[in-house]
């Protein structure tokens, strides 16, 4: 199975935190928290459009600065998404600017941050110096499931859970609704190309369009255009195998204790990656607990838990230079049960 979605550190295991991930086959990414990040360059940082932020500490959020330059003058919407608070952050960070220059500007900058029974949303445009929007606020759909949806899209869903780190943190899981993997022989064999009408009809598919659905293809051969009409359930049998979606999770900034434990453990339930932070080693657990972070062990435990597929640790503290192995390792033998 080809994975539809590429993840990856944005930093090396002792820089500033942050997961990109790239929607495979298209020109979008994701971008889990916004430390520094200027080593994305900005051909990455531009495919970012949706954004999720842990918690606004520095060493998460100093790279909006970099986002925002490379943005600037870009025909495009930046969706921002995070813990209360954060509409305010924004706001300071683009008042920290002179604006008088970019009212022909098209960017827009969305925020949407969580509370515990609402959503509250504003909009900064360029086109009007970045002044915030009339707030907008939504009754969040009610639950006693820890778990909220941030993000639904046809293709896939994010989902958040609020960590004690003295203020709130959230970790994120994304998870693919299904995956969706073509058979190229059998397209080869019945004399049809792969191009991108197989993505019209991915969308179909993640949309819900039922099995008798029809629709056209522009389909060329040597001489002419010529438009072929298929119908979604014909397509599905003959050449798509549907099964289990990807799912990526990234925690940061929590203490462990046992209910952050029982949190992470429920949003990383059977992930096929799990990047977690693992500032500290186990013999300095109470100095990890005192300053509300996690240690390499407390994090192979919770993946173990979890029953995750592969477990990335990062975000070490800077007292460990020189001693990644021993980070790792002491991470992978709690995984691994060792």
């Amino acid at each position: 199975m080809n994975p539809s979605f590429s993840s990856y550190l944005v930093n090396d295991v002792f820089g500033d935190p942050g997961v990109y991930v790239e929607v495979r086959w298209s020109k979008r990414a994701l971008l889990f928290d916004l430390g520094h990040n200027d080593g994305l360059g900005p051909t990455r940082l531009l495919r970012a459009g949706e954004i999720f932020i842990s918690h606004t500490h520095m060493d998460h959020f100093i790279g909006f600065d970099a986002v925002l330059r490379v943005a600037l003058g870009r025909g495009k919407t930046l969706r921002l998404f995070g813990p209360t608070g954060l509409i305010d952050n924004v706001h300071g960070k683009l008042r920290g600017y002179t604006w008088n220059l970019v009212d022909g500007y098209p960017l827009t900058i969305e925020v949407r941050e969580f509370h515990g029974r609402e959503i509250r949303q504003t909009s900064f445009r360029a086109s009007n110096g970045f002044q915030p929007s009339e707030r907008a606020t939504v009754p969040a759909p009610p639950t006693s499931d820890p778990l909220f949806t941030v993000l639904e899209d046809p293709m896939f869903m994010v989902k958040a859970v609020t960590l004690n780190h003295r203020i709130p943190s959230f970790a994120y899981s994304l998870e693919e609704q299904f995956h969706i993997n073509v058979n190229r022989q059998k397209l080869h064999e019945a004399g049809l190309r792969v191009g991108a009408w197989l993505k019209d009809v991915k969308h179909h598919i993640w949309e819900g369009k039922p099995d008798d659905f029809r629709f056209t293809v522009p389909l060329y051969d040597e001489h002419r255009r010529v438009e072929q009409e298929f119908m979604l359930g014909e397509v599905k049998e003959r050449f798509l195998t549907i099964s289990r979606g990807q799912k990526i999770v990234y925690v940061v900034d929590a203490r462990y204790d046992e209910e952050n434990e029982a949190k992470i453990i429920q949003l990383a339930r059977r992930a096929d990656i799990f990047y977690c932070e693992s500032p500290y080693l186990d013999c300095d657990a109470e100095k990890a607990r005192d300053r509300y972070h996690l240690t390499a062990r407390q994090a192979g435990l919770m993946a173990r838990k979890a029953q995750v597929r592969d477990l990335v640790v990062f975000h070490f503290s800077p007292r460990y230079t020189g001693q990644v192995e021993a980070l790792e390792r002491e991470a992978m033998e709690a995984f691994q049960g060792a």
